[in-house]
């Protein structure tokens, strides 16, 4: 790189690290936030469990509740639980496998039961709710007491919420939302979920 093409991207790059000190400068206010994860795409729980991965690699308490999981084998409890993490499982698998609403229902409620535990625990940082969203839409726990417990737990306390079509209450909650967009994937060739990467 020729001396003038130097000088210019170092003038570029001290003009955005001034902007970015800047916004760093004026973000001082500390809270507990809500985060949303969905979309169409994949990644939405790895992307909830990278940050309860974060959360432990500092020290901090984590807890995850997982909503629509079924009982197989799981590389993240493998990982995490032994360092702490507790895991709420609702353990019945994708509801087009049950096609039983009444016994998704009770199995929602029961798990959502422990949710509400785990977001009044003040020991715990991070609460993960994962596929959360699908409970909203399948009208299998209600929408408001979902947001009022959310809004009642310890000030400190992270809340990641993942899963497809999250409501737009949840988003207009959220402090920070992610969309994860599908632009092709695997399992539409017709290969299928593998270990340690899917699950």
């Amino acid at each position: 790189m020729s001396d003038k093409n130097s000088d210019k991207h170092q003038q570029r790059m001290q003009k955005l690290k001034d902007k970015v000190d800047a916004r760093i400068e004026q973000a001082q206010e500390e809270k507990g936030l809500v985060v949303v994860i969905t979309g169409n795409g994949k990644g939405k729980t790895t992307s909830g469990f990278g940050t309860v991965a974060r959360t432990v690699g500092h020290g901090l308490k984590a807890a995850v509740v997982q909503f629509i999981k079924g009982t197989w084998a799981s590389g993240e409890k493998n990982l995490l639980e032994p360092h702490g993490v507790t895991f709420d499982v609702m353990a019945t698998g994708f509801t087009w496998d049950t096609q039983d609403k009444t016994a998704d229902i009770a199995a929602a409620t029961l798990v959502w039961e422990q949710a509400k535990k785990r977001l009044a625990d003040p020991s715990i940082d991070m609460v993960l709710l994962d596929e959360l969203t699908y409970m909203v839409s399948f009208k299998y726990l209600d929408l408001d007491e979902i947001i009022n417990t959310i809004n009642k737990r310890p000030a400190h306390q992270h809340v990641v919420i993942t899963g497809r079509a999250c409501h737009r209450s949840l988003i207009e909650l959220a402090d920070t939302v992610s969309e994860v967009q599908s632009i092709k994937h695997a399992f539409d060739s017709g290969i299928k979920a593998q270990q340690g990467l899917d699950w």
